[in-house]
């Protein structure tokens, strides 16, 4: 029995995600846990438009997404992509109380804290509107 079965990760599609797909991959092994990959589009198109949205945010959304879920069910861990539409901590609280998982895992830039008060990072959003585990993990 896995203490996380289902390890939600949402992700950027920057080099900031690097960092908790890096980290999620041992312990994701060693729980045997499934990852679902969640990328919010949030331009303009994916705003307005939500699933029909095109063009090259979309495009290169999912493409980054299959490209990590095809990293990780090489390295033997089970993995799903998915894309949402909107405001990302919205977004992903929305996706965790209707699909539910044990623990969301996201890399955050390290503002300081009261650039985090200002800008209202999502991460920190996210962690104060769930009861599941976030784990937040600085990119360097």
């Amino acid at each position: 029995m896995s203490l996380y079965k289902t390890i939600l990760v949402p992700m950027e599609g920057t080099p900031t995600d690097r960092a908790i797909i890096e980290h999620i991959k041992p312990l994701a092994k060693t729980m045997r846990s499934r990852v679902v990959l969640l990328h919010v589009a949030s331009g303009v198109p994916a705003k307005y438009h939500r699933t029909d949205a095109a063009g090259k945010e979309i495009e290169e959304s999912k493409a980054w997404l299959e490209q990590v879920r095809a990293e990780l069910n090489a390295a033997g861990i089970p993995a799903s992509a998915e894309l949402a539409y909107g405001e990302p901590a919205r977004e992903i609280v929305k996706w965790v109380k209707r699909k539910g998982c044990d623990l969301v895992a996201m890399s955050t830039h390290g503002h300081q804290f009261m650039a985090d008060l200002v800008l209202g990072t999502t991460a920190i959003r996210v962690q104060h509107s769930l009861s599941v585990p976030v784990l937040m993990l600085r990119a360097r």
